[in-house]
């Protein structure tokens, strides 16, 4: 955590412990981030989504901070590089975090959840990119949320995904190529994955391309088409000259 810091006797809410992260940590904490940003403004919901920026829940005390890998701030639309650091007592506590368990699996599985609760969390989700069938410590969700009975774990499962009532919608973990990821899913029980907008922008160009050749080859044979049609009007044409030509000769006999 975080000293605290004051100077001239003012409270200092540091933006960064200078902490290093693991490179997996990072990799899916953007995908995911870019995933959860583009599916709640599909939805048309207001919300500032962001990674590894610090959230304090005790005025005057920096040491009460965390930096979820990945928060959903409801109600507002900014942007998390302006923001600096959150502070829930102005009113901007996340409804929903995402932690991806590091090196120091106690830290994430136990002072995490706390952490969150006391900063008035709405729904966590633990992800151990770590975890397999065959883990006995180690699971590869958690969920933790915020009903009329507290701030507690309502899922823990070993599964491929989880559902998010915050999102309203399914975190998948998936394997590829270079690693596990995780994604986000819709469907009955989370079969349709998102795309990501990667893949949302090939479609389009896909899209884009496909319409220009559709429209190029319908000028191509709208352009044969009156060629043909100059043509068979000139043979036209000359058939009735010759007619003519014929009919004169005949009428001159």
């Amino acid at each position: 955590m975080v000293a605290a810091a004051k100077t001239s006797g003012r409270v200092e809410y540091p933006t960064t412990d200078d902490m290093g992260e693991h490179l997996l940590q990072r990799v899916i904490a953007n995908l995911l981030r870019s995933l959860v940003r583009q599916w709640l403004a599909g939805s048309r919901r207001v919300a500032t989504v962001g990674a590894n920026q610090f959230v304090y829940w005790v005025e005057g005390d920096p040491r009460r901070c965390r930096a979820p890998d990945v928060y959903v701030v409801e109600g507002v639309s900014l942007s998390p590089e302006r923001v600096g650091v959150w502070k829930t007592w102005e009113g901007h506590a996340p409804s929903f975090a995402f932690e991806v368990v590091s090196d120091d699996r106690l830290k994430d599985y136990e002072a995490a959840p706390r952490d969150y609760d006391a900063m008035g969390v709405r729904e966590v989700v633990v992800f151990n990119p770590w975890a397999t069938a065959r883990s006995r410590k180690r699971v590869r969700w958690q969920v933790f949320r915020r009903a009329e009975g507290g701030f507690a774990r309502v899922e823990s499962a070993s599964g491929d995904r989880v559902w998010s009532e915050v999102l309203g919608c399914w975190l998948r973990s998936v394997e590829g190529a270079r690693g596990v990821r995780v994604r986000l899913a819709t469907g009955s029980h989370g079969d349709t994955l998102i795309a990501t907008a990667s893949a949302h922008a090939r479609l389009l160009r896909q899209i884009a391309e496909t319409q220009a050749d559709a429209e190029r080859r319908a000028r191509q044979e709208a352009e044969e088409h009156a060629r043909d049609a100059e043509a068979r009007t000139r043979d036209a044409e000359t058939e009735i000259v010759r007619l003519r030509a014929e009919l004169a000769r005949l009428r001159g006999g």
